[in-house]
């Protein structure tokens, strides 16, 4: 697998710069395509293996084996250009999370996925040796013969049966079934074995999800380590010693136990064997969490050295107002997440103290932050004041973007409304612009046009039922930005008669509130990824997850079958989701341009979040002698998983 050098970042930007230029057009989801081949691009190694240096002594006393048979037949090979800037094995990288939950971050970064993306966003296969994709309807999975999980037990077409009928088809670990995201039209996949090292899954439509999902931060993961996870399930385990596990465990009941055991994505189960390049060692709960290399890792450099070339992971808790802190006492070796822009001039000052670079990677979010009026909270006054597109046009009328824009980001932030970037082909500036500008003259006349003209003493406007339109907006409380943020749209709209007030909270609480409808409006990060082309799912434009804050209670119905949550009841979203619909059933890439099309056209007109400023630099900690971080990439989380894209399996540490 060919990656450019993180020394010489050039090539990639120059590629990455056209594509963005061209709106990405040429990255269009294989499921969308004909019939295609997607070939691992795994060159022949130049030279000899060369054995890990970590593992010297456990493989000369027999604990580990050799490098030639910890991994595949056909490893993943890297092959920067130029050869000689390949890494040299060892080192660390401390990394700093605000809470214990992010130990999966080392899952995240690591990156190791049956089909990734690549640096320019385009699909290429990583653990899987070869993918056959026909009709975009059919896809058949090659894995690679000899690839072994990380306790060395092999990595078979045995771990996907496992996962497919024995945990995704089991009524009491999935009481819901399978994943959506492997539901068309109500239809779930063939899914046979052919052999050892083939899986296929086939639909008798096309699956424009099926890839994408694979290739997330956060994937869809359809394999198990089936021969650890066997002594946790009622159909292989002898049933006197489950029941002891169980008992000894304080669970209710096997499934409890194996749904605590089963989770790859977690990184909190030391046991559990991983095929990514680092595995968890500690078991929580614990403030620090040390991830040590993984000795049957598939990829090597061309120079027969296997990857990663780092030696080990230490991610340390701390308090999210700390992270900032820390980075710049140079208490990481790398680190994006926790810092903000607003971070970004403490961070230079400590630069030559601390012995590290502040570098400014791109963000494309559809804004930085955004409002998200609850659609579906359970209080019936605020549930039709936010239904009502009159309202919320006043709200983001009522917002000084450039205000925000010039204090908060010292002006280099792209101001407008939650839309398509430049940089795609599906970009309109009239669609960012459309109800952005800052007009309170029109906003006011819109509240009266509601009704909302009677006012208390303080001039605040009452709501049909006589309460002052004070608005609770709640937030992550994980950063200061986010109440510098309300403090100057509350100036704003209280100009418009509306009083808001701020109320952080932990991230868990938060999401249990908006999704329980107790909360009428959130302060939170925008759409994801807002460089987008036609072949990109528009699931973060539509009501198809909970976790949208805007529509959280629909996205539950959808993502739940109809078991929990409730139906669509407004015709906005209504077209919106079949809108959706039609984009999973077209065939070409004129059908989903058009459909695209008129989603965005809904979300300007109908104002369904209120943006504010987005492109926001993200600083990138990096610190000296930590090599082939790039100088400047995107920042991103779907896709992209932050550093994943890049590869950190090859950063490596001068020593």
């Amino acid at each position: 697998m060919n990656v450019t050098s993180r020394r010489l970042p050039g090539r990639f930007l120059v590629f990455l710069c056209l594509t963005l230029a061209a709106g990405l057009a040429g990255f269009v989801p294989l499921a969308a395509r004909a019939d295609i081949e997607i070939m691992s691009d795994d060159s022949a190694l130049s030279t000899a293996l060369q054995e890990t240096p970590i593992l010297e002594q456990a493989v000369a006393s027999g604990q580990t084996p050799p490098v030639s048979e910890r991994l595949p037949d056909t490893p993943s090979v890297y092959s920067p250009l130029p050869p000689e800037v390949l890494g040299e094995q060892g080192g660390e990288w401390r990394m700093l999370v605000g809470r214990e939950k992010d130990v999966r971050l080392g899952f995240v970064y690591g990156y190791a996925r049956l089909v990734g993306y690549s640096e320019a966003l385009e699909f290429q296969p990583d653990i899987l040796k070869e993918v056959v994709v026909e009709d975009g309807r059919a896809f058949t999975l090659k894995l690679r013969p000899g690839h072994r999980w990380s306790d060395g037990a092999p990595f078979t077409s045995e771990d996907f049966r496992y996962w497919w009928e024995d945990m995704a088809n089991n009524e009491e670990l999935s009481p819901v079934g399978p994943p959506a995201s492997l539901i068309i039209e109500g239809e779930l996949p063939t899914v046979t074995y052919p052999d050892s090292y083939t899986v296929r899954y086939e639909w008798s439509r096309p699956n424009p999800f099926f890839l994408a999902s694979l290739a997330r931060a956060l994937p869809l993961v359809i394999y198990s380590p089936s021969h650890y996870l066997k002594q946790f399930h009622k159909s292989y385990a002898e049933p006197e010693a489950l029941a002891k596990r169980v008992e000894e465990n304080g669970m209710r009941d096997w499934a409890q136990l194996h749904g605590r055991r089963d989770n790859l994505s977690r990184f909190d189960n030391p046991a559990l064997p991983t095929l990514q390049p680092w595995m968890p060692v500690t078991e929580p709960p614990s403030t620090r969490f040390e991830l040590k290399r993984n000795p049957f890792f598939h990829r090597v450099d061309s120079a027969g050295k296997q990857l990663p070339y780092l030696d080990q992971m230490t991610i340390v808790v701390t308090g999210g107002d700390l992270i900032p802190v820390k980075s710049g006492a140079g208490d990481a070796d790398l680190q994006a997440r926790g810092l903000r822009f607003d971070d970004y001039t403490f961070l230079k000052q400590s630069e030559e103290r601390s012995g590290y670079e502040v570098r400014l990677w791109d963000t494309v979010r559809g804004s930085e932050y955004a409002i998200y009026p609850n659609l579906t909270v359970s209080d019936p006054v605020w549930r039709e004041l936010n239904r009502d597109v009159r309202y919320r046009r006043a709200l983001s009328l009522g917002v000084n973007r450039h205000e925000v824009n010039q204090v908060i980001y010292f002006g280099l932030a792209n101001e407008g409304n939650q839309s398509i970037l430049p940089g795609s082909s599906l970009y309109d500036p009239e669609l960012r612009q459309r109800y952005a500008s800052y007009d309170l003259e029109r906003a006011n006349l819109l509240l009266d046009e509601l009704g909302l003209t009677q006012r208390d003493d303080r001039g605040i406007r009452l709501l049909p039922d006589g309460r002052p339109m004070e608005i609770v907006v709640e937030t992550a409380g994980e950063s200061s930005l986010e109440s510098d943020l309300l403090e100057l749209i509350g100036d704003s709209w209280l100009k418009l008669g509306i009083k808001i007030f701020n109320r952080p909270m932990q991230r868990e609480v938060l999401r249990n509130r908006v999704f329980a409808g107790e909360t009428v409006m959130t302060l939170w990060l925008g759409y994801e990824n807002a460089v987008i082309s036609p072949g990109m799912s528009p699931e973060e434009f539509v009501p198809v997850h909970q976790d949208s804050f805007h529509w959280p209670k629909w996205g539950q119905y959808h993502e739940n079958k109809g078991a929990s949550g409730e139906g669509i009841d407004m015709p906005v979203a209504q077209r919106l989701m079949g809108l959706y619909e039609k984009w999973v059933a077209a065939r070409s890439t004129a059908e989903r341009r058009a459909i695209w099309k008129e989603i965005l056209e809904i979300h300007a007109d109908q104002v369904l979040t209120i943006g504010l400023v987005a492109q926001v630099p993200q600083p990138v900690v990096v610190m000296n002698g930590f090599e082939n971080v790039p100088e400047k990439a995107i920042y991103n989380w779907d896709p992209g998983a932050h550093f994943g894209i890049y590869r950190p399996d090859t950063f490596w540490q001068q020593r």
